[in-house]
């Protein structure tokens, strides 16, 4: 039994490190944590200060019940102060474990007490309970593992001292594998942060919001994942979409910020902001870079071959530039501008549906009028204000000290 735990041990510990996705690491030490256990049910949650973040939840009573999907949705992400009161927060501050064999029978004058709270709400009933304080390798904690109900069988029994020491030693090497995600995630969410402030430096330029390129992302995520594009071609799509106008950048203002129709002359200038951004995203190694200089470069194609710079036709558009050309065509359309009000709804579709296998692509098109409802979604969440636009004021009316905060 011991070697066979042993080796389980190393197989996750393998598993664990080769995941970098903080939320999918997270589900398969909770997974895997079930499986070491026989537990039921379980949670984590993650030490940020002064509290615990209720970070993920797997039931199989639950799931079983309303499946995986409806229960993460009932169990959303929520936060609590770290207090000796409840068993989590305990562990926490202590930083031992604790083996419950029946939560009913704690006594009262105990510092941490059971809350029945959820049980009572969703009918189930909690028994036993392991409790696992995740410490890294400095001996600090991480978070909290929580197991509810082992299950011998099909009755609800105690967690054995077994289960006890396995799960500890499971639980340092997911405390590492956690912090190493967090770490990653870190540096992505600085990569990405720069990519984003790029952008809304050429949308600054062009008198749009930063939230226009916020939506545009969106709403390509939104068409990519209902395209059918993996999870990872989905996420380079959004964090490539913000990039779509970098070479905005290059275009001088007298023809960018023209509140008039441009000449010819005028619109070939405008046109080149297309070269220039891919020129500006050529010769790199990061996957996201890449992506965003394909975007640049062709969202302003379209399938009927009248587009620019390369007039490509149908499939020679790659379909990233599909993608982003109707979700940026789209925003222009239903968003106000400093020049215009916003088009209504019916006004909107109807345009873009006039397009369809001239400027867009058929199918794309379709999932996009589709998904109308998640788009409007999106569309409110980061709708413009009035202080929005107060940005493109004279630069004499800005209050500097507030740029220090």
């Amino acid at each position: 039994m011991l070697t066979k735990n042993i080796e389980e041990l190393l197989n996750i510990g393998i598993a664990l490190s080769s995941v970098h996705d903080l939320d999918k690491l997270l589900d398969m030490i909770l997974s895997e944590a079930q499986k070491l256990t026989s537990a039921d049910s379980g949670s984590i949650y993650l030490v940020e200060g002064d509290k615990l973040i209720f970070k993920t939840s797997r039931s199989n009573t639950y799931f079983k019940r309303w499946g995986e999907k409806k229960t993460r949705e009932i169990f959303k992400s929520f936060e609590m102060p770290i207090t000796k009161q409840s068993i989590a927060g305990y562990v926490a501050l202590t930083c031992r474990p604790l083996n419950i064999h029946d939560v009913q029978t704690i006594p009262q004058d105990f510092e941490f007490h059971y809350n029945p709270t959820l049980d009572k709400k969703y009918d189930y009933k909690t028994v036993s309970m392991l409790v696992i304080p995740m410490l890294n390798r400095a001996g600090n904690i991480i978070g909290i593992l929580q197991l509810i109900n082992s299950l011998s069988d099909g009755k609800i029994v105690p967690f054995t001292d077994e289960h006890e020491k396995i799960t500890t030693s499971f639980s340092s090497q997911a405390a590492v594998a956690i912090q190493n995600a967090k770490l990653t995630e870190d540096l992505k969410s600085a990569h990405f942060d720069t990519i984003f402030r790029l952008s809304a430096a050429a949308e600054y330029r062009d008198k749009e919001t930063g939230n226009h390129i916020k939506r545009v992302s969106h709403y390509s995520k939104i068409i990519a994942e209902k395209m059918g594009l993996s999870a990872e071609e989905t996420e380079l799509i959004f964090w490539a979409a913000p990039m779509h106008d970098i070479g905005k950048l290059g275009i001088p203002d007298a023809i960018l910020q023209k509140p008039g129709k441009l000449t010819p002359e005028e619109r070939t200038v405008m046109e080149q902001h297309t070269v220039i951004g891919a020129m500006v995203l050529k010769d790199t190694t990061a996957d996201v870079l890449k992506k965003s200089r394909i975007v640049a470069l062709t969202h302003h194609e379209k399938v009927d071959g009248t587009g620019y710079p390369l007039k490509l036709k149908g499939n020679e558009i790659p379909i990233e530039g599909k993608i982003i050309a109707l979700a940026d065509v789209y925003d222009a359309l239903s968003s106000k501008r400093c020049y215009k009000e916003p088009f209504c709804e019916e006004k909107v579709i109807s345009i873009l549906k006039e397009g369809s296998g001239t400027h867009f692509d058929e199918k794309i098109l379709d999932v996009f009028l589709s998904s109308i409802n998640e788009i409007n979604t999106i569309r409110e969440k980061y709708s413009d204000k009035e202080e929005d636009f107060d940005k493109f004021a004279d630069i004499k009316n800005i209050n500097i000290s507030e740029l220090l905060k």
